[in-house]
């Protein structure tokens, strides 16, 4: 129970980090690479897209498909979305294009747009376990149920009271199963819970061995705790992380809101040093 206590005011916890001492995100070219050395790795919600009530009232606007698939060509190739959503959800947000993921966490990737995709050795979550999380969904109206395949999100921004509720409901099921492998994983407004064998950094650093990311310098940009895993690794990889909307531990820069990552994204087109490339 101290654990899940402890999980529901990480995110408190992390949005009170370092407020005395935001930073601002430099100029593209003082710190990005050339972007034919560079892998640029993209979270979606809260950060190329912004938040709404629900999750299928997000949308794309317009010139940020354009932009992705420019960026996708000067990488060649090494572009990829790292979402917790599914490969096919990813697919009909951005539907008719398709880009380079990581999908579920972690759970499953496609390495380019149009090649199938590849599951990451990802168990899937106990048929019976998440049929007791779902039901929390129960508990109050407007607690909205997304079953992701590999894990179950229980999204309560339209019913923020019932916030300790639903972590309290997910502790009792966790002290009645001590031994399920499953991560409580606190977001905004949302509470979700996956298999504990896989996270976006194991992906992302499964996707950095693939070509054509392998041996390029990678930039993550992400917004919530689950894009925490990925931001601790980006020293390994010799990587850059950026957060948006509040400065996380250890990233070199932060962006304000989703609006200033599609106008950095839409900058990095215009970097001199490779104005010769289409």
């Amino acid at each position: 129970m101290n654990q899940d206590l402890a999980e529901m005011s990480l995110e408190d916890d992390i949005a009170r980090e370092d407020d005395a001492a935001l930073e601002t995100v430099p100029v593209p070219r003082s710190m990005v690479p050339h972007l034919s050395e560079s892998a640029i790795l993209l979270d979606i919600d809260g950060t190329l897209l912004d938040l709404m009530p629900t999750p299928r009232e997000v949308w794309v606007p317009p010139g940020l498909a354009k932009t992705l698939n420019r960026l996708l060509v000067r990488t060649n190739g090494a572009l990829a979305l790292v979402s917790g959503r599914s490969l096919n959800d990813i697919d009909l947000i951005f539907a008719p294009d398709q880009f380079p993921a990581v999908g579920g966490h972690g759970a499953e990737m496609r390495i380019e747009p149009d090649s199938d995709s590849v599951a990451a050795h990802a168990p899937p979550m106990d048929r019976e376990l998440k049929r007791r999380l779902a039901a929390i969904a129960k508990l109050s109206p407007g607690i909205l149920l997304e079953d992701k395949g590999y894990s179950l999100a229980l999204h309560y921004r339209l019913a923020p009271h019932a916030e300790k509720a639903i972590y309290a409901a997910v502790s009792l099921i966790r002290a009645d199963l001590p031994n399920a492998p499953i991560e409580v994983l606190p977001g905004k407004c949302v509470c979700e819970i996956k298999h504990s064998g896989f996270t976006k950094a194991s992906g992302v650093r499964e996707l950095m061995t693939r070509e054509p990311f392998k041996g390029r310098r990678p930039f993550f940009i992400g917004d919530d705790v689950t894009d925490e895993s990925v931001f601790a690794i980006m020293p390994d990889l010799d990587g850059l992380a950026f957060s948006v909307g509040r400065r996380a531990k250890g990233v070199a820069g932060h962006f304000d809101a989703p609006s200033d990552v599609r106008e950095f994204l839409t900058h990095l087109l215009d970097d001199e040093r490779d104005a010769t490339l289409p």
